[in-house]
């Protein structure tokens, strides 16, 4: 893909999502008088419809909102264990190795994340935010070539499931090709039938409880229940009744003048506030933009943000996470000064011990021994993980902010024939590792990668932004937000500018390789970077230019006299609109 796209400008909104149509929708719905919660909402969905490659309904949907005059909120949008999984059971039959198809399935979250959502702050109907959705699922949209190169490279990982071999594949395993007509009449129906479940009832609130009720009490949960049974899974009718999802506290930490708020640590995102707490340490302006030193600082700032990562996230209803201490300045200062100047760490560093600057922990129960956990190892350059995740970021002229990260493809685990949708898969995140904190247990969540996060400067707005991408996320998260507070590019620069990720640490997903002392590099940086990152002790990949691998950041950045601009990362499908 190209890049060099112009900065979109907006005075009264701004739209910027993973792909032109659900950005579409978003525009739409603005017009019709809803606000930027309501606008988010249709994009999502339309996500899940134009995007089934990465996003599904019945996948995972983490948001992130500021109403105008009131305080951000998170919605986990993050399904659950059932509660008939247990560690015990998956270890006696699988090891330390989590088996694909239905018994990764968690309890489906994208539905009640957007529902509720919609419910609490939003002002339109279901009928009015899902049209686009509806539309291109039933009537069909032409397959774009990102959704085209992803079918060709999951390939037989999806030809096994015989319904998404039949709806991708024509039953032929020859996947679609760019520029034709897809249409998936089971989603279509099923959201009409959501659509037709609401207009029973006059009163808006009662009509979105009643879909969220069918989805999760009627048919639907019915068809995924007897599904999972009748392949093995342990998904239950119960289970899908008794999940909601969560509005929870956000995390909030500071880098210079700026307050970086994001998700709890039932997902990653408090990995990007601690990286920027460690970067606060260093003058990385002076180092110049992509120079071996500065790559090298912040690669090893991720790194140890990832240690603590590994040892101490998890869902905070079963682990105590110490985040008030993994953001603690002075639990930065001494992290920081493991960074060596002349030295990268050839594997993942050991975690540290944030329990010494926080005795007010997240939820969680009594924890015993600090965790460990085995890791699998692969060779450099090796690192190639399947797309999924997508985003969406909305602005509206009273101020609204809304963000998400919806993900959980639809291609790689088998779908509902009835329903044209998979529960969530996301259960492939969970370890199966005794004492580790993200080891699954019954009715737990996994600790998800799905990450949007919202910049304040001044007490004011200045950063709504998120990217799919994995482990890569908070990676390509930090450096955009670098580009733009340091080096003063503009959004469009801030997004295009050459990336580099780590991987020296355990991969998110099942089954969790791990590439010590990994980095990867777009080769659109001056070969010298590599030998020079090389002799300081970096395994160095290439990638190639303009490589979806390094993330697919939207933002929407507010100038001055209340001018907002977009972004929207050519590495991907994502394109904005603003008026």
């Amino acid at each position: 893909m190209n890049g060099e796209r112009p900065v979109l400008f907006g005075t009264r909104g701004m739209v910027v999502t993973g792909h032109h149509l659900a950005t579409r929708a978003a525009v739409r719905v603005l017009a019709l008088g809803g606000n930027a919660i309501d606008a988010g909402v249709a994009a999502g969905l339309t996500l899940g419809v134009v995007h089934p490659d990465m996003v599904c309904l019945g996948g995972v949907a983490p948001i992130l909102l500021w109403p105008a005059g009131g305080a951000p909120v998170s919605i986990s949008g993050l399904g659950r264990w059932p509660r008939a999984a247990s560690l015990s059971w998956y270890n006696e039959r699988f090891g330390d190795r989590l088996p694909e198809g239905v018994l990764q399935w968690v309890t489906p979250a994208a539905l009640d994340a957007w529902l509720t959502a919609l419910e609490l702050y939003g002002t339109l109907r279901f009928a009015d935010v899902a049209h686009d959705a509806l539309v291109l699922a039933r009537d069909g949209f032409a397959v774009h070539p990102f959704m085209a190169y992803n079918l060709r490279r999951q390939g037989e990982a999806a030809w096994r499931w015989p319904e998404n071999n039949r709806l991708f594949y024509g039953g032929r395993q020859q996947p679609l090709k760019v520029g034709q007509r897809f249409r998936q009449p089971a989603l279509a129906a099923l959201l009409q039938r959501l659509i037709d479940v609401e207009s029973r009832h006059a009163d808006r609130e009662a009509g979105i409880a009643a879909v969220r009720d069918y989805f999760y009490k009627g048919e639907p949960a019915a068809a995924i229940a007897e599904f999972a049974r009748e392949h093995g899974g342990l998904l239950t009718r119960e289970d899908l009744a008794d999940f909601r999802v969560q509005v929870e506290p956000v995390v909030s930490a500071t880098y210079h003048d700026l307050e970086i708020v994001g998700c709890g640590p039932w997902c990653q995102g408090p990995m990007l506030q601690q990286i920027l707490r460690l970067l606060e340490n260093f003058d990385l302006r002076s180092m110049g933009h992509n120079s071996p030193e500065y790559i090298h600082t912040v690669v090893e700032a991720i790194k140890l943000a990832a240690a603590d990562r590994e040892a101490w996230f998890g869902d905070p209803e079963f682990v105590p996470v110490p985040v008030a201490g993994l953001l603690h300045p002075e639990y930065a200062r001494q992290r920081a000064r493991l960074i060596r100047p002349d030295r990268a760490w050839p594997e993942l560093p050991p975690a540290g011990n944030p329990w010494a600057f926080d005795d007010t922990p997240w939820g969680g129960r009594p924890s015993g021994a600090r965790p460990s956990g085995r890791t699998y190892t692969g060779p450099a350059g090796t690192s190639d993980p399947m797309p999924d995740t997508s985003f969406v970021a909305v602005v509206d002229h009273e101020g609204n902010i809304f963000t998400a990260t919806p993900s959980d493809p639809a291609t790689d685990t088998p779908l509902v024939p009835a329903l044209g949708l998979p529960a969530s898969s996301r259960g492939r995140q969970s370890r199966l590792i005794p004492g580790h904190p993200n080891a699954l247990e019954p009715w737990k969540r996994p600790r998800l990668t799905p990450m949007p996060a919202i910049v304040r400067r001044g007490g004011q707005p200045w950063i709504a932004f998120g990217t799919p991408g994995g482990d890569v996320q908070p990676q390509a998260m930090v450096q955009v937000l670098l580009n733009l507070f340091h080096f003063q590019m503009s959004p469009q620069e801030a997004v295009e500018a050459p990336r580099f990720a780590t991987f020296s640490f355990p991969n998110s997903f099942a089954p969790h390789q791990y590439y010590p002392g990994l980095v990867m590099l777009e080769n659109r940086l001056d070969p010298k970077v590599k030998e020079a990152l090389e002799q300081l002790g970096h395994r160095v990949g290439m990638w190639e230019p303009w490589d979806w691998r390094a993330g697919g950041v939207c933002a929407i950045v507010w100038q001055e006299d209340g001018v907002l601009a977009g972004a929207a990362d050519p590495r991907r499908e994502s394109y904005g609109l603003g008026w």
